[in-house]
């Protein structure tokens, strides 16, 4: 095996145990948190002073679901401009109600609501799990949070047996607020009916030992699928998991960060809600980049000069050109896995690109010798977005859109190729590292 193959099957290691530490953005973002501490980085709050340092690495939350990493430049921003690269945390999912208690037929089941844009189908049949935030009232009348994770399948969403839905092969739709609920347990005559914030106290207790809880007052949880994320094909071709969509972006983002070169001002911002339009106080329609960079350059006549010069890539999965649906791609523009990363063009600003942003990735990909590919999407198809034209019109800042080819975007479980994680990581270290501004 040579040494790129070695150096690419660490690298996917390194990812696969990240996504499955975290299956919600709350963990996401303390993953990435505890990573930029252990190489360095200082956490910042956004209710203290700062006294950032040149040569200096920091870190800084908000919500507890989205989180800046970034690097202050030895040189002055007015010659380097800053090196920014997006991503979100948040994934499609269910996520249970706040009253979400059912017994029916002596099943305890849970209430959920759809998150994103979910491909509903996938979720039956799969052994489930809850993790998320928790906020509670201490023993002292302080009201605190905390993150839980169940890790053991403990929920399942049950197909309909195809001999009662005959139909069910050849057309079905499904009612989300009928069919999705999950089982959770089978209670008996005299069974007490199932206490879902009894459930998580007693979580929090047993995952948080040191902690005096007197009342679980509310939580955003969500039902995640407990399958590893693995490695998959006769030549191991592939990458299998949850939430690849984004969090792979993320790890990709917070390796190359971690390795960027001290000389240049670089960050980068994972925000919440992507999934479901941004618009939120860590979103990216929010205001959480744009305070960062007025605290970062207070003054707007050389924060706009220093814009100009910088350039945001917003990473986010791209379609790969499935087999068996071919005929929903462009004929000239169908991404294959493990062909290097993807640009992401729209006529219509669903995606940020343009031809000089485009030129300078493609550049990139050259200095670090990594194939690049475009997806457009067919004229008679709409497509989606992402939070690079929502950076782009909120920020000001000089954009493109790229992303990993996925084939299953938005089920519960996606594949990717085993190469194209470590390709886009090379190109963002060759970004972050790229010794001139983009002017």
């Amino acid at each position: 095996m040579g040494k790129e193959a070695m150096n690419t099957q660490a690298f996917n290691a390194g990812l696969l145990e990240f996504l499955q530490a975290s299956p919600t953005p709350f963990h996401a973002t303390k993953n990435i948190a505890q990573q930029l501490t252990e190489a360095g980085f200082v956490e910042l709050r956004e209710g203290d002073a700062w006294n950032l340092q040149p040569g200096g690495r920091y870190w800084l939350t908000r919500n507890d679901s989205s989180i800046i990493g970034f690097v202050f430049g030895q040189r002055p921003m007015l010659e380097t401009g800053i090196r920014m690269v997006g991503a979100h945390t948040d994934s499609p999912c269910l996520k249970v109600k706040p009253q979400p208690e059912l017994t029916r037929k002596h099943y305890a089941q849970l209430g959920v609501e759809v998150y994103g844009g979910v491909l509903m189908a996938p979720w039956f049949d799969r052994d489930l799990s809850l993790a998320g935030r928790v906020s509670y009232r201490g023993e002292d009348e302080r009201i605190a949070s905390a993150l839980i994770d169940f890790a053991a399948p403990i929920a399942v969403v049950p197909s309909l047996a195809i001999h009662l839905d005959r139909e069910a092969n050849r057309q079905r739709s499904i009612n989300p607020q009928k069919e999705l609920p999950p089982i959770l347990l089978q209670l008996g005559e005299s069974d007490k009916a199932l206490d879902f914030r009894d459930l998580l106290h007693e979580q929090l207790r047993r995952q948080h030992p040191d902690l005096k809880i007197a009342e679980v007052l509310d939580y955003e949880i969500s039902l995640y699928d407990t399958q590893a994320p693995a490695v998959v094909g006769l030549q191991q071709d592939f990458i299998a998991s949850a939430r690849l969509d984004n969090l792979l972006s993320c790890y990709v983002g917070l390796r190359s960060l971690i390795e960027a070169d001290s000389a240049y001002t670089s960050l980068l911002v994972c925000n919440d809600h992507e999934e479901v339009g941004s618009a939120s106080a860590c979103g990216a329609k929010g205001p959480m980049l744009q305070q960062f960079l007025e605290r970062l350059l207070p003054e707007a006549d050389q924060r706009i000069r220093v814009l100009d010069r910088s350039l945001m890539v917003s990473a986010d999965n791209a379609h790969g050109v499935h087999p068996n649906f071919s005929d929903r791609h462009d004929d000239t523009h169908g991404p294959l896995l493990n062909a290097g990363p993807v640009i992401k063009v729209n006529a219509n600003q669903r995606y940020a690109t343009n031809s000089e942003t485009s030129a300078w990735f493609r550049d990139l990909c050259r200095r670090a010798s990594v194939p690049v590919q475009t997806f457009v999407s067919r004229t008679d198809m709409e497509c989606g977005s992402t939070i690079g034209p929502i950076t782009a019109a909120e920020v000001g800042v000089k954009t493109l859109d790229v992303g990993v080819p996925t084939f299953a975007m938005h089920s519960i479980r996606e594949l990717a190729g085993s190469q194209d994680a470590c390709y886009l990581y090379r190109v963002l270290k060759q970004f972050y590292g790229y010794p001139h501004a983009f002017e």
